[in-house]
């Protein structure tokens, strides 16, 4: 059935406006998005098989790439392009959030918050560093490494480059594991303790590292692994 066919109330983009886009279902929602369907399919139907190709959940369409969506019949370069920009935003609306947040950085949790949005959904694992000041306010956040879905490596003088480079007093690090299990290897383990004892030779303090999957994390400092306390 095509979405015109269909009554006012029942039409997603109408619905939106009449009573507000949280009463859109997840569907409806990136029917709106698509703006229009195909021949054979309404833009509702598209959005339910964006959906099923991504099992259902945001965090996986979150992260699709371009040419998984325009796998899809009637999924064009305009629809794709719409849905990853609605995506994007997303994603920078709450790393905005987070920026703007002027409470000390001190807990795990807060780490686990600040970063989930980055992080969240991705089937490869991706090394971060947190930079503070002497307040524990974040400076900066950067990215150090995006690769394979087993393992990441830690360039101890390329993290102390960084910190130094900004006038940095604390480091805290962060990487997920996609396994969705944050315990840390022995090779996490054994380059976390690399990385605190070269910190402490430069005058910086490896405040944390923390290992983050879709919902829980585990913390170095919190389980005064790797000489973090």
């Amino acid at each position: 059935m095509k979405i015109k066919e269909l009554c006012a109330s029942e039409r997603p983009r109408e619905k939106l406006l009449a009573e507000g886009p949280a009463r859109l279902s997840d569907g409806e929602l990136i029917a709106v998005l698509l703006h229009s369907g195909s021949r054979r399919y309404s833009a509702v139907e598209l959005a339910q098989q964006l959906l099923n190709i991504a099992d259902g959940r945001l965090s996986r369409l979150f992260n699709m790439e371009a040419a998984r969506m325009l796998g899809i019949s009637g999924i064009g370069e305009g629809k794709a392009a719409t849905v990853l920009a609605a995506f994007e935003l997303g994603r920078r609306f709450l790393n905005e959030e987070s920026s703007l947040d002027k409470t000390p950085v001190v807990t795990a949790r807060s780490v686990f918050e600040m970063m989930l949005p980055r992080l969240k959904g991705i089937s490869h694992e991706e090394c971060w560093i947190l930079l503070l000041n002497d307040s524990c306010y974040l400076m900066k956040s950067v990215k150090l490494s995006s690769g394979g879905g087993r393992a990441t490596v830690i360039d101890a003088r390329q993290v102390l480059r960084i910190a130094l480079d900004n006038c940095a007093s604390g480091i805290i690090l962060v990487h997920n594991h996609p396994s969705g299990n944050p315990r840390p290897s022995e090779a996490d383990k054994k380059q976390t303790a690399m990385l605190h004892k070269a910190a402490e030779a430069c005058g910086l303090q490896l405040v944390d590292h923390v290992v983050v999957c879709d919902d829980c994390f585990f913390s170095f400092a919190e389980e005064r692994v790797a000489g973090i306390l």
